[in-house]
Parts: structure tokens; sequence; C-alpha cells
């Protein structure tokens, strides 16, 4: 019955649109109201009149909304709340139209020239508006028109995580188990890679990591934050004891209250204080999703309401973004090399894999699931000798076997050096290739061979800083020196690892130094382990996170690149231009000013600009809302925050996350955010866009899928845009934030301006809830990444970069560098400061301030790397009782309580009277953390292991002063930049010592 008033509708308002609406919309809702309870109680949350009209008056049809039902009139009357009113009737039948079957472009066109108006109180108006939308959905929003119905009589749906897309099964309003995806016959598909007489084909299927397949357990935890709370001595016109803030408890509040508080501190400290008392910062990382990411929901908002913004550290690629791109460009990539069909020729015709610092298979790349796994494994069925250079002996160098090499952390530069040396003396790189590509070797040679400081840069030399044997690095050069090779030089292929180390930047340099001597972009000579370049389709074009959904923000994402011209919306921006450099955020807050320099992903020389906090005519920052993530778990010297967020110089800070962990404790006021299962959003495997440049060609397949509302939102909890949307509607920017769309509104636009409408209308997407994009065939696969430039020839690669300003000679001839080649001696770092001998125009070797010979050394004899885990996505997946916690090699149940992992040779534990499972003590200087200690040889005598971002702070005793027993190794690492003018990590150059822990813990405490 719906859907047929709807199809008569459609095409009675096609004709003669207001006049359709004057005589049936009052009775479709009626009858919509009697079809489903849901919809009858959207009828009655707003007891109202609303007049629609023609501008002049000429049309009109006046509705009364009381106690869920409707009734209607024509005529044009002066007394109703709410109006809308049309330019035209044109306008009406095309902006209701449209809206109606998907296409938006008439409305937004309406709303920005004021062809369409909505007059009225904010939140009646918003209702209004919003309840025409829903109309249109009805038989989605309302009777549950989508997914699959199983013969069990579950539902199966779909989702998106940051470790892969999930199917879901739903029974009776609750998830009853998730799985990887499994291809059906009408899915296309996968290609299929000819190498050495054996042919290699994915399986019809996608993967996922552990903490993706842990979602039920998270959408389930204990954990959950379920109501708006606030800290119970927190009085918003009274004392707001900031220094109780990590150790109060919290009472439950209504979302109105809340939200009063939040709407109402926003609008106080702007008025108060001026530009930029509001900071808004957040996670590197999010729950999934092209419109609920942060990049759309969260950077429209804070546009919206004017605040103080975070400049990010490119805190993956810290070494490569500051160092590599002086040498070939790709500031894109920030520093990473290009991806493309580099799998393929490296199973043809690499003769060896170099993984330096390198672990994909816990990483998975980046959002790549296990998807790498099986191209690994077939390196090991063509016998494909490999290399592994890495303090601890990774689960990559695990699976796959060869050779491990172990340098000391913040040391590789030196080995590097010596291979290069070897090179040198023996001829045994292309010198062709080097002549006529490159330009500076003999400037870098002088410094290799001792020229210029009476050291060459033998394996000899390098033996004593690096531990590991001349004859090992001789042999391994030499090797290297007579086979086409690839180098997969942390997680992605340029990304990670030993690049966040004391002088990281070097050994980026050093890397793509050393390719560049071998021939970069030469078949078999290239970047890569495997984990990135599948031949995909490239020209299937689908949005990732970074497009920036409906943000609005052609400047603060890539909206502007691909978004702004196919999905209309009107723009957002933000008047402050004030931003904290993210690793100087408690030394904005507490010492009143921070400065680093920039990172712009467009330009080389836009890094050599700095952020200084307070900017000129702002207020320094008096509220702070954080949003997803924590900082506890992932950023240095991590016990900043908490003094921080103790400060007085902090009148209120607002937390908007899923779960009770973390920086949640130290808000006064808590907002409830549900998970994606509970929420509307569309995405793509793998796809994050302008950040990682086509990341999805990390996969075996491209999946788009639709993320699936599988279950409502637990207790009182929201979606980030509703959040969002509720305080905008106290600002009254209801209409400015989401243009009075809903969430599934915006996914419904995102799908129509994308690729996929050509392939798959909206109805069988939203029943199926993904597609499979064909592979091209092999004979128009993608270009070899980087060949363009070792043939000489224009860039043929697909990508729009650099930007043609970039270009020193004829657009598309050369690399992103002053002279369009390869430079060992970096012009641009000449330019900017030759004098700053922490970043040389060539790559030198500069010893960490905390390793083997520096001061700290005297009082901590053990140095501590701690890489991503496996088994959690910096915070996501780890703590919140999820079935994570049960991995062994994830945490140990010591006394009933789930330690972090300590890891280290048992011959540095038996010198210190230490034993498998005991409760140690890690510290130095900046603080102390509580572990469970795991012995094994896979670490050389003096190095230790701890794997990053555990979820949740849980100190002892007093916040910040006392040890964390939760596993925040963050608070050992030091808050130093890689160098002095690279705003970057340096979290792997840490030194500390260890001891039993004597002294007692905590029992899991809640605070709710």
């Amino acid at each position: 019955m719906v859907n047929k008033i709807t199809e008569a509708a459609v095409e009675f308002f096609d004709k003669t649109f207001l006049k359709g609406t004057l005589f049936t919309l009052d009775k479709l809702l009626n009858t919509l109201a009697k079809a489903a309870p849901a919809f009858k109680k959207e009828l009655e949350a707003q007891d109202t009149t609303v007049q629609l009209k023609i501008r002049d008056n000429s049309q009109g049809r006046f509705l009364t909304f009381r106690n869920g039902e409707v009734t209607g009139k024509t005529g044009v009357f002066d007394t109703a709340e709410v109006e809308m009113i049309f330019e035209d009737e044109n306008i009406a039948r095309k902006v209701m139209m449209g809206q109606m079957l998907g296409d938006t472009v008439d409305f937004v066109n309406a709303a920005k020239n004021t062809s369409l108006v909505l007059n009225g109180p904010d939140d009646k108006a918003m209702w209004f508006s919003s309840l025409l939308l829903k109309v249109f959905a009805f038989d989605v929003l309302y009777l549950g028109n989508y997914g699959v119905t199983m013969e069990n009589g579950e539902k199966r749906y779909v989702t998106g995580t940051n470790g892969g897309p999930l199917f879901v099964y739903v029974k009776d309003g609750k998830i009853v188990r998730v799985t990887p995806i499994e291809f059906d016959e009408e899915d296309a598909d996968p290609w299929t890679i000819t190498a050495h007489g054996k042919k290699f084909t994915p399986p019809k299927r996608t993967t996922a990591t552990a903490y993706g397949m842990g979602w039920k357990s998270l959408v389930y935890s204990p954990d959950r934050l379920l109501y708006p709370m606030k800290r119970v001595d927190f009085d918003v016109n009274g004392d707001r004891h900031p220094e109780n803030r990590g150790v109060s408890g919290y009472e439950r509040i209504s979302w109105d209250e809340a939200l009063d508080i939040v709407g109402g501190e926003i609008a106080r400290v702007r008025q108060t204080y001026g530009p930029g008392a509001v900071y808004h910062s957040r996670g590197s990382h999010h729950n999934w999703g092209t419109v609920g990411y942060f990049t759309s929901a969260s950077n429209r908002f804070f546009n919206c309401i004017g605040a103080t913004g975070m400049a990010a550290n490119p805190d993956s690629w810290e070494g490569f973004a500051w160092g590599a791109v002086h040498h070939y460009g790709n500031t894109v990539r920030r520093g990473g090399a290009e991806p493309y069909s580099t799998v393929e020729d490296c199973m043809k015709n690499a003769e060896m894999i170099v993984f330096w610092s390198s672990d994909p298979e816990s990483t998975s790349g980046v959002y790549g699931a296990q998807e790498g796994t099986i191209r690994r494994d077939w390196v090991k069925q063509l016998n494909i000798p490999v290399v592994h250079i890495d303090p601890y002996l990774n689960s990559t160098a695990s699976f796959m076997g060869g050779r491990w090499i172990a340098p000391r952390p913040a040391t590789d530069t030196a080995m590097a050096l010596a291979i290069a040396y070897v090179w040198l003396q023996n001829g045994t790189y292309d010198k062709d290739y080097v002549a006529k590509r490159t330009q500076g070797l003999e400037k870098w040679a002088e410094y290799i061979n001792g020229e210029t400081d009476g050291i060459p840069k033998t394996p000899e030399w390098q033996a004593p800083i690096t531990g590991v044997e001349a004859r090992v690095v001789r042999a391994l050069a030499e090797e290297w020196g007579k086979r086409k090779t690839y180098l997969a030089c942390g997680g992605l292929h340029s990304f990670g690892s030993a690049c966040r180390t004391a002088y990281g930047t070097e050994w980026a340099r050093a890397m793509v130094c050393l390719v560049a001597m071998q021939g970069m972009g030469k078949e078999g000579v290239n970047f890569g382990g495997l984990q990135y370049g599948t031949p995909l389709d490239t020209h299937f074009w689908f949005p990732g996170y970074a497009e920036g959904g409906f943000s609005g923000d052609y400047m603060g994402n890539a909206s502007g690149v691909q978004m702004y011209n196919r999905m209309p919306q009107s723009p957002s921006v933000n008047s402050e231009y004030q931003r904290i450099p993210r690793l100087r955020i408690p030394e904005a807050i507490l010492e009143g000013h921070a400065e680093a320099f920039d990172m712009d992903n467009s330009t080389i020389h836009g890094q050599f600009r700095k952020v200084r906090y307070p900017a000129p005519g702002h207020s320094p920052v008096k509220l702070f809302y954080k949003y997803g993530g924590s900082y506890f778990g992932t950023q240095p010297e991590s016990n900043r925050y908490a003094d921080m967020y103790r400060s007085d110089k902090l009148e209120c800070v607002v937390n908007q996350s899923v779960w009770m962990e973390g920086e949640a404790r130290f808000a006064d006021i808590i907002l409830p955010a549900c998970t994606t299962f509970e929420r509307w959003d569309i995405g793509e495997f793998a796809n994050c866009g302008g950040y990682i440049e086509k990341s999805y060609l990390q996969n075996n397949h491209r999946v788009v899928f639709m993320q699936h509302k599988c279950i409502e939102p637990l207790g009182q909890s929201k979606s980030d845009f509703d959040i969002f949307q509720a305080i905008a509607n106290r600002l009254g920017l209801w209409q400015v934030f989401s243009e009075g769309n809903t969430e599934y509104d915006w996914v419904r636009r995102c799908f129509a301006a994308t690729d996929m409408s050509k392939v798959i209308s909206w109805r069988q997407f939203l029943k199926k809830g993904y597609y499979v994009v064909p592979p091209l065939p092999e004979n128009r696969r993608d270009p070899l990444a980087l060949n363009w430039f070792a043939r000489g020839v224009k860039k043929d690669t697909p990508e729009l970069t650099p930007l043609p300003s970039e270009y020193y000679g004829r657009y598309g001839e050369g690399l992103q560098t002053p002279s369009g080649k390869f430079e060992f001696e970096a012009q641009s770092l000449k330019r900017f400061d030759p004098d700053d001998k922490e970043r040389l125009p060539i790559c030198t070797y500069i010893p960490s301030w905390e390793g083997v010979g520096s001061e700290p050394y005297e009082k901590y004899k053990l140095q501590l790397i701690s890489p991503h885990s496996k088994f959690s996505f910096h915070t996501m997946g780890d703590g919140k009782d999820s079935f994570i916690n049960d991995i062994e090699q994830h945490r140990m149940l010591i006394d009933g309580y789930f330690y972090w992992i300590f890891r280290m040779n048992p011959k540095d534990a038996s010198a210190r009277g230490l034993k498998q499972g005991d409760i140690v003590e890690v510290y130095n200087d900046r603080g102390s953390v509580l572990c469970g200690l795991d012995l094994t040889e896979r670490l050389p005598m003096g190095i230790v292991h701890s794997y990053e971002s555990c979820s949740d702070y849980r100190p002892v005793g007093e916040p910040g002063k006392s040890p964390e027993q939760n596993g925040c190794i963050n608070i050992l690492t030091p808050k130093r930049f890689i160098t002095k003018n690279a705003h970057g990590l340096a979290v792997n150059s840490c030194l500390v010592e260890v001891r039993k822990w004597e002294g007692e813990c905590l029992k899991w405490k809640k605070c709710i």
C-alpha cells in the first residue's frame, strides 16, 4: 500500500507538484503513520503549523500537526510557525522531485540563491524538513526494506570497519555474529598474475583483522557510554573543580541538559574571550565511513561554530614527510612512493625483497586487513629471497622466513650508508640511470667516502653503531647490488617504524637514495612488500574518507579535488585560523604558547612555514572539545595530557566518545556516540582517499559497501552526526550544518555522486549491501609506478599530483623537485636552511639523543621500540572487555587482570632477577608503566619491545604522577621532535629500565 501511494505521488507531483502537495501531503502523512508506529511517533514529536507557499502567495497549503494527526487547508495564512517558501512552482517541483529521487542539485542551488527558504524556530523547522525527507525513504527507515533475509530468520547486513568490511547477522534486534564478506556468483571475478610460469589469483572474499572481527564484543562492551554524563563536582554555574578531572565520578544527565551545557559553553567562551576560545581535536582514526568520519561531520560542525584547529603531524610518515620528499617529491603521500602495478612487477621481475623496518603482517599496511598475506605467500612459492631488517623478529619475518638482521633502534641510517659505500667502491650501482635521472650523487659520495669528515662509512664503521657485524652488511650490499630488488621500508612501503626515531628523516632519506642508486622505477627495482599496488581499476571513482564527505570543507581536506563537482553541498569555512601543533597541545594549554613547522601535502616548500599559537587576534583556548580516540595511548610523554586536563586554564572539557576510556575520564561533559553498526554510512574497503592516494590498492578486490544501520543505538547513544546536529540546533546553525538533511540522506547523496550510481541502483545496493568493482583486463592495467621516470617520459600513472606549480620545467615531466630529477643533494633544503645540522641537504648519520652512548644511557640501558599492534588499531579494538584481550600475544592475564605485554631477551631479564609472567614496572624519567613480562629470543639483548596504543589510562594513584597499570607505553616515549625543524614523533628512540613491581595493583574499577 505504501509503495503504491509513493509511486502515485511521484507521478502526480511530477506533473503538478505544488497542487499535488496542496491536496495530498497531509493525507499521505496520515496514511504512513498508520502503516508504521515509528513514523506515528515522528508526527507526535512536534505540535506545530506549517505554511507551504509560492513566494508571491499565489498558491499555498496550511498544515496543522497536533497529537500525531495532520490536517490541511488550502490558502496562504500568516499564523504558521514554520514557512517553506519556493520562488515559483517550477522551483518547487524541481527541488522536491529531486529530493524524492535522490538528485539534490536543484535543492542545493535553490538554497544557495534563496529560491528556497525555510523560516521558523530551528527545532520545528528542522523537524518538518527532515520529516519530508523521511517520507521519501519511508520503506527503508520504517519498514526495514534493506539487507538480506536469511533462511534461519536472521537478517544479514553489511558494514565497514578499520579492519575490513563485514557481514553482520542480526536477529531480534541483536547482532548474532560478524564475518568477512564471501562473494557470490554475480560478483566480479578477481584478477590473475602470471609470474615465472605460474598463475596466481586471490580468493573471492574479503579478509578481516582480529580487531575487525572483534566488533561484536566492542558494540556490546560493558564500557560503552550509553547516556550523557556530567562530572559530579562540575557546576557550570559555580565551582568547576578542574583539578578533579580524571579522579571524580560521573552522574547521568538528560540529553537536553548535556546539550544545553555544551551549546551554552561554546557560545559563552566565544563571546567572552573571542575567536579561538573553542579548540577541537581528534585522534588520527575514527569509526569507518564517508559521511560519519571526522573529516566530514566533525569538520563541518567546527567550521560552522568557528574553532581553533589542530595542525597535524604526519604521524605515520614522519621521516618520509620531512626527509624523503626533498629527494623525490611525493608530498601527496607524505614522502611515500607511487604504488601502481608494483605487486605484479615484483612477482615477475624482482630477484630479492628487503623488508626494512617493515611488518605489514601486523600493521595491515593501513586499513588493509589481511589482504596482503596471500601475496606474500606467493613470494614464498616463487622462492624470491627475502631479507628482514628490524630490531624485532616481527610477524612478517616470522611468516615469510629469510634472513633476519637486527640493528639497534635509530642506527639503521648507518647501515644504509655502509651499503651505499660498498656500491660506490664496487661500482655496483646503476651508473647510466644515476647519470641521466639523478643529480648530486658525487656530493653524497664525498660524505660516504669520508672526504668531508675523514670517516669512511664502511661496514666496519657501522658495526659498533648498529651492533651488526661488518661481514653481514657487506654480504647484504653485495647481494643487493647484483639483484633487482624491491625495498619495503615501513608497513605500507614507505611508512612508519624506523622513521619515528631521533633523526628518522635520515633513515627515510637513505631508503629512497638506495633505491635511486639501483634504478628506481625500472622493472624489478621499486618500493613495496606485496602490500600495496594490486592491479585493480583505479578509474572507477568512489571517495575515501579524506574526500570530506559532506563537510564542504574545500580547504581542510580533499573535498576540493573530487567532491565539489560531484556532490553539490554548501561550503563550510572556519573563520578562525588559529591552530595548535598536535605534538604540543599540552604545552599550548599549560604554557600559553606553542609552535612547529607546518605540513603542507601540496608542496615541498610548504613545510617551511611555521604554525604559531596563539595566532594574532585570537584567544587562548578555554573549551576543549575532544572527539574520538585517545592521546594517552597514542601521543608521546602522555602524562602531559593529565596535567593539561586538570589545569584551570581549561574552563570546560567535552568528550564525545563511544566507550568510557582514556580521555573520556577527564571530561566535564561526556556525549555518548554510537558505533557504525548503529547508524547509516557508506564506504569502501581501505579507501581513505586523498590521505593516502588510492589506498584501496592494498586490497585484492575493490569493495564498496553500504554501512547499514544494523541495530538501533544502544541506550541513549547517538551518531556523531546527530550529536553535532543537536548542538548546531541550539546555536541556530541547523540548516548551515546539515542543509536540513538526515544522515541517511547524505549517504544517498554520496552514492549518487559516485560511479556506483552507473553500475547498480540505490535499491539494489541497499538490499545486497556491497558491490565488487571489476578489475581491468590485463592489457589495460596501470603503468608501473615510477617507470615513466626511469624511461624519461611524461608521467603516465593515474593521479593528478603533484600540482602544476610544483613542476619547474614542463608540466608532467620529471619529479616534484626543483631539478625534476632525483636529488641526492636536496636543493629545497639548501634553500631553506643550509646551516641546519640536523637536516643537511645530503643524508647523514646522526646519533640518537636516546641510544647507546647517549647521556640517558648511563641510567637506562634498554632501548624500547613500540610499533603498532597486530591485534588492535591504535586504541580501537583493545580493552573494552573485547575478546581481543583473550589473545595471549595481546594481553597477559595475571591475577585476574589483563596486563599489556612487555617483551625482552631472557638474558636481560635474568640479569634483573625477572622471570616469565612477572608484573614489571617499566620506567624512565618521564613516568612508569606496569606490564606483564614475556621473555623471547625474538629480541637481541639490550632491546625491548611493547606495542603502542592501549585503549585506557589507569594510574594507580594521582593522574600524571603515579605508575600506570593498563599499558600506556607512550607515557615513556619522548615528546622531542625528530629534528628541530620537523614536527614529528620520535617514539622509537626511548631508553627505559625495568624492575619487578612490588607495589599494589588496582582492580578494574568502574567510574560509572
